[in-house]
C-alpha cells in the first residue's frame, strides 16, 4: 500500500452537554436573498425562511446559520451593513426574525447570525458623519484615512480586483479632502472600521448584546482575520492587483491572488475576541462564535478557535481540498494536528456563497482553476460525476467527529449556475475586474422549490438573478417523492449520523489502499474511493449507508468490501 497516513496523536474524543451542542452540530447556511420569497418581489425573506422550518427539521438540521438580513444599499448582497440593529425591509422586519427565531427554537433547532465588524456600509451614518467631517476629526478617526499626495497610501489590493484605497475629494466635493485616502479591503462601498477606536469597540458591544438578548446563539464573523491591520499599514507583496489576468485555458478567465498580507491575521484580532468571548459567556455556555477566517497556516487559523476565544473556525482546507486520496489525508492531518493543540473541534464544509458549488468543482479535473468564479465560455464539467463526487465528499465527512456546515440547496444537488448574462451579474468582484472574473453570482441562484409553479416556486416575481431553464429538475417537490433522490440521500445520512451519534465520535486515521482514505469513528469505518476502480476496505463486511442513489450494497469477498470509485460508505464488521 501507498500513499497511506497514521498520526501518532490520541484518538480525538468529545464530550457533550447541552452547553457543547455546536461540537456535534449539523449547521445549514440560508442565505436569505436565494432561499424563498413570500411577497413575490423577487428577493427571498424571513417569511420565506418561516415557511420552510419543517422542511429543514424533515432533513435533520440541528442549527441555522443566516446570512446578513440588515439594512443595505446591497452593493455586496447585505454585507455591505448600514444598521446594525435592524432589518432590511426587502427581508422582513424584528418582529419576522423574532417569529423565525421562536419558532425555529420550538423546533429544537439553534439559530446564528452573520456579523461583519470589518467594514460599513459607505451609507452607514458614522461614515456619512466622517465625510461631513474635516480630516482629523474624531468622526473620521472611526474609520481608516490616510493622506497622500502621490498617489494611494499604499499599494494594497481589494479582495474584489482593483485598488484598496478610494479618494475623499469626489464624495465630498471639498478642496480641504484633496489628498485624502480611505481603505476598503473589499469594494469601495465597504469602508474599513479602524479597531484601534474605542467608538468601534463600543459599537460591537452594544450589537453582541442587542442580538443576544433577542435570543440568538452565536454568530459566524465575517472576515474574522481582516480586522486589525499591520502597523504603519506597510505594502503587501501582491501589489494593488489582486487579480493576474492569465488565460491558462485560452477562455479569459482570470487568476485571483491569495488572500495573506499586512492586513491579514494580525496579533491584534485576537484580543478583540477574546473581549467577545466575555460577552457571550454573560449569557450562558451555549451561545456561539464561529470563524470566517481565510488563513493558509493551519496552527495559525486553530488559534481563532482557542479556549477563550472563539468556538469554531471555518475548515476551508477541506472546502478547497481537491479529488485526491493524497491531498485529501494530508488536509484531515494537518487539521486534526491543529485542532488537538488547541483543544478546538473539527468543522467540516464543502460549499457556501462566495465558492463555486462542490456538485460543479468536483465535476472538472482535478488541479482545475476555479477561484474567480465560472461564466458562460468556460468548460461544461460533467455534472453526473460532480453529483457523485459531491455526494461521496458529503458521506465521508458527515461520518466524521465534529460540525458540518451545509450551504442551501446542495441538498437538492444543484450545481453551480454558468450561464447568467453579463447584464444581470450582481457579484461586485465582477464589476470591479470589468467582467474579467465571473465572480460567485453562480451559487447564489434561487432555490427551487416546486416543479410546477413559476420560478420553480421561489416566487412569482422575477428572481433578483435569473433561474436556468430547467432548473424545476432539482425542486425539492420532485425530491421528496423519489427515494433515490439527492435531497433523501441527505436525510438518510443526516438521520444515521445523529443515530449512532458520530459527531460526538472519535477520529483516528486507517492506513489503507493509495486510492482509499479511511477513519475509524468509534465502530465504525468511514471511507471514501477517490481512484478510478473499486477498492478493498479491509476488515469489514456490511454497508450501513453509502454515497450511491438507491443502493446500499457492496460487494464483499475475503474479510473485505469492495468500494465502487467516485464513493464513500459508513461500514461495519459482522
Amino acid at each position: 500500500m501507498t500513499g497511506t497516513l497514521t498520526t501518532d496523536a490520541a484518538p480525538q474524543t468529545i464530550a457533550h452537554s447541552p452547553a457543547d451542542w455546536w461540537k456535534k452540530a449539523v449547521f445549514y447556511q440560508v442565505y436569505p436573498r436565494s432561499f424563498a420569497d413570500s411577497n413575490n418581489d423577487g428577493i427571498g425573506d424571513l417569511p420565506g425562511l418561516l415557511s420552510k422550518l419543517d422542511y429543514l427539521k424533515d432533513l435533520g438540521i440541528d442549527a441555522l446559520w443566516i446570512s446578513p438580513f440588515y439594512p443595505s444599499p446591497q452593493w455586496d448582497q447585505g454585507y455591505d451593513v448600514a444598521d446594525y440593529f435592524s432589518i432590511d425591509p426587502s427581508y422582513g422586519s424584528l418582529e419576522d426574525f423574532d417569529v423565525v427565531l421562536s419558532e425555529a427554537h420550538q423546533r429544537g433547532m439553534r439559530v446564528i447570525i452573520d456579523v461583519v465588524p470589518n467594514h460599513s456600509s459607505s451609507e452607514h451614518e458614522w461614515f456619512q458623519a466622517a465625510l461631513a467631517a474635516s480630516p482629523g476629526s474624531p468622526e473620521r478617526d472611526r474609520y481608516i484615512f490616510r493622506h497622500s499626495s502621490d498617489g494611494a497610501p499604499n499599494n494594497w489590493g481589494s479582495i474584489f480586483g482593483g485598488p484598496a484605497w478610494s479618494q475623499v475629494e469626489p464624495l465630498t466635493g471639498r478642496e480641504e479632502d484633496h489628498g485624502w485616502w480611505y481603505l476598503h479591503m473589499f469594494d469601495s462601498h465597504q469602508p474599513d472600521f479602524n479597531w484601534e477606536n474605542q467608538d468601534v469597540w463600543d459599537l460591537f458591544d452594544r450589537y453582541l448584546h442587542f442580538w443576544l438578548e433577542r435570543g440568538v446563539d452565536g454568530f459566524r464573523v465575517d472576515v474574522a482575520q481582516g480586522l486589525v491591520k499591520a502597523e504603519g499599514l506597510p505594502d503587501d507583496e501582491i501589489g494593488p492587483e489582486r487579480y493576474a489576468y492569465v488565460d491558462p485555458s485560452g477562455n479569459g478567465r482570470t487568476q485571483r491572488a491569495p488572500d495573506r498580507g499586512p492586513y491579514f491575521d494580525q496579533d491584534g484580532v485576537h484580543e478583540i475576541y477574546r473581549h467577545w468571548r466575555t460577552i457571550l459567556d454573560q449569557y450562558g455556555p451555549d451561545r456561539i462564535m464561529v470563524a470566517e477566517a481565510t488563513i493558509d497556516d493551519p496552527v495559525r487559523k486553530a488559534r481563532y478557535a482557542r479556549a477563550d476565544e472563539m468556538n469554531q473556525a471555518f475548515n476551508f482546507d477541506i472546502l478547497s481540498c481537491g479529488w485526491n486520496s493524497e491531498e485529501l489525508r494530508h488536509t484531515l492531518h494537518a487539521t486534526i494536528e491543529a485542532n488537538r493543540e488547541v483543544g478546538a473541534v473539527n468543522t467540516w464544509v464543502l460549499s457556501n456563497h462566495d465558492q463555486v458549488r462542490h456538485a460543479t468543482r468536483f465535476g472538472y479535473p482535478y488541479g482545475a482553476y476555479l477561484d474567480s468564479g465560472l461564466g458562460p465560455i468556460d468548460p461544461r464539467p460533467d455534472e453526473e460525476i460532480g453529483l457523485e463526487r459531491a455526494l461521496a465528499f458529503t458521506t465521508f465527512l458527515l461520518g466524521l467527529p465534529g460540525a458540518m456546515y451545509l450551504y442551501n440547496g446542495e441538498e437538492l444537488g444543484l450545481p453551480e449556475v454558468l450561464d447568467i448574462p453579463a447584464n444581470e451579474r450582481q457579484d461586485p468582484t465582477w464589476k470591479r475586474t470589468n467582467g474579467r472574473a465571473w465572480g460567485r453570482d453562480g451559487c447564489r441562484v434561487p432555490l427551487p422549490w416546486s416543479s410546477h409553479q413559476p420560478n420553480s416556486g421561489f416566487g412569482t416575481g422575477k428572481p433578483w438573478l435569473p433561474m436556468p431553464k430547467g432548473w424545476e429538475q432539482y425542486a425539492a417537490d420532485l425530491q421528496e417523492i423519489n427515494p433515490a433522490s439527492c435531497l433523501n440521500k441527505y436525510r438518510q445520512v443526516i438521520s444515521l449520523r445523529r443515530q449512532l451519534d458520530l459527531g460526538a465520535g472519535d477520529f483516528h486515521m486507517v492506513p489503507a489502499d493509495e486510492d482509499l482514505v479511511v477513519v475509524r469513528n468509534g465502530d465504525i469505518t468511514v471511507a471514501i474511493n477517490l481512484g478510478m476502480v473499486a477498492r478493498p476496505v479491509e476488515g469489514v463486511q456490511k454497508a450501513l449507508v453509502t454515497s450511491s442513489l438507491g443502493t446500499e450494497t457492496l460487494p464483499v469477498k475475503d474479510q473485505a468490501v469492495f468500494l465502487p470509485p467516485n464513493t464513500a460508505a459508513w461500514l461495519q464488521a459482522e
